[in-house]
C-alpha cells in the first residue's frame, strides 16, 4: 500500500508539472486553451513621432524648383497640404511640425546611411522611414554601381547603428523605385531628355533614345541591380522584429508624367511625393506587413 500510494503521488506530481509546462508554453506563444492566437504586437500603427533618412527623393529634390531640395513636400515629413506627408497623416499638421525630422541627404548612397542613422537616433523617433538605393544604381557607368554585397553590409551596419541608440524605434523601409520605368516615362518629354544630358543617372538615362543592344543591356543591368538592392532591403529588414519592408510597393508603382518633376522628369514632383506618402501610410497602418 505505501509503495502504490507513492507511485500515485509521483504520477500526480508529474501530471501537474506537465500541465504547468504546457500553460507556460501557451503563455509564451500567446495561445489560449482553445487554440486561438493572441500575440503581443510589436508594430504600433499610430507612432507619435517620425524621422526620415535617405536621399534626394525624401528631400523633395526638384519638386519645387530646379536643382534644389524642397523638404516641405517630402513624402515622409513634409508640411505641404497638397502632399499630406506620412508624418502629417499620422500626427496631424501641427504635431508633425514639431515631432518629425528629415535627415535625408540629396545624393546619398547606402554607404552614407549609417551616419544619417546616428542623427536620426538622437531624436528617439517612434517611427523611422528609410528610402535609399537609387544613387547606388544611378552612376556614370554600370561598373560604378554599388555591389549588392557592399549594399547589404552598409544597410546591416546602419541598422546596428540605429539599434545601439534606439532599440525600440520602428523602421519602415521603402523599396528602391523602378528606374527603368522612370526612364520609359520621362523620355516622352523632349525637355526632360535635354536635362538628362546634364548628367542625371547616366547609367540609366544616358543616350535616352538609343535602343541599340549595348544601351538596352546597360539599362537591363541597372534594373537587375535595383532588384538585387530591394532583395537586400527585404532580407535585412526581415531579421529585425521592428522593421517593415513595403513589399516592393514603391518599385511596383507606375509613376506617370504628371507625377514627375517638371524640372528633370525623373524625381517625383508634388503629385509623385503624395503618391509615395499614400503608399507609406497604407503600409504603416496595416495590421500586418505586405506579403
Amino acid at each position: 500500500m505505501p509503495e502504490r500510494s507513492s507511485r500515485r503521488r509521483a504520477r500526480g506530481a508529474g501530471a501537474l508539472l506537465a500541465a504547468a509546462a504546457l500553460a507556460g508554453a501557451a503563455a509564451l506563444t500567446g495561445c489560449s486553451g482553445d487554440g486561438d492566437a493572441s500575440p503581443t504586437p510589436l508594430w504600433d500603427v499610430s507612432p507619435a513621432s517620425v524621422a526620415a533618412v535617405g536621399d534626394s527623393i525624401t528631400r523633395g529634390f526638384d519638386a519645387c524648383s530646379v536643382l534644389a531640395d524642397c523638404p516641405e513636400v517630402s513624402w515622409a515629413t513634409g508640411t505641404d497640404a497638397g502632399v499630406r506627408s506620412l508624418a502629417v497623416r499620422l500626427l496631424g499638421p501641427s504635431k508633425a511640425a514639431s515631432h518629425s525630422w528629415n535627415h535625408a541627404v540629396s545624393g546619398a548612397r547606402m554607404a552614407q546611411l549609417p551616419e544619417q542613422m546616428v542623427m536620426a537616433a538622437k531624436e528617439r523617433p517612434e517611427l523611422l522611414t528609410v528610402m535609399i538605393g537609387a544613387n547606388d544604381a544611378c552612376r556614370d557607368s554600370v561598373d560604378l554601381m554599388t555591389p549588392p554585397a557592399d549594399f547589404r553590409s552598409s544597410f546591416e551596419a546602419s541598422m546596428r547603428q540605429l539599434r545601439a541608440s534606439a532599440p525600440k524605434t520602428q523602421v519602415y523601409v521603402s523599396s528602391v523605385p523602378d528606374l527603368k520605368r522612370l526612364w520609359s516615362t520621362g523620355r516622352e518629354n523632349p525637355l526632360g531628355k535635354q536635362i538628362w544630358k546634364l548628367g542625371i543617372c547616366r547609367s540609366m538615362l544616358g543616350d535616352a533614345d538609343d535602343m541599340g543592344a549595348a544601351a538596352v543591356a546597360r539599362r537591363d543591368a541597372v534594373q537587375e541591380r535595383v532588384v538585387a538592392y530591394n532583395e537586400v532591403l527585404r532580407d535585412v529588414c526581415a531579421r529585425d522584429e521592428r522593421c517593415r519592408y513595403d513589399g516592393g510597393a514603391v518599385f511596383d508603382y507606375r509613376f506617370t508624367g504628371e507625377q514627375l518633376s517638371e524640372w528633370d522628369w525623373f524625381h517625383p514632383g508634388r503629385d509623385g511625393q503624395a503618391r509615395l506618402a499614400e503608399i507609406a501610410y497604407r503600409n504603416v497602418r496595416a495590421a500586418a506587413p505586405p506579403a
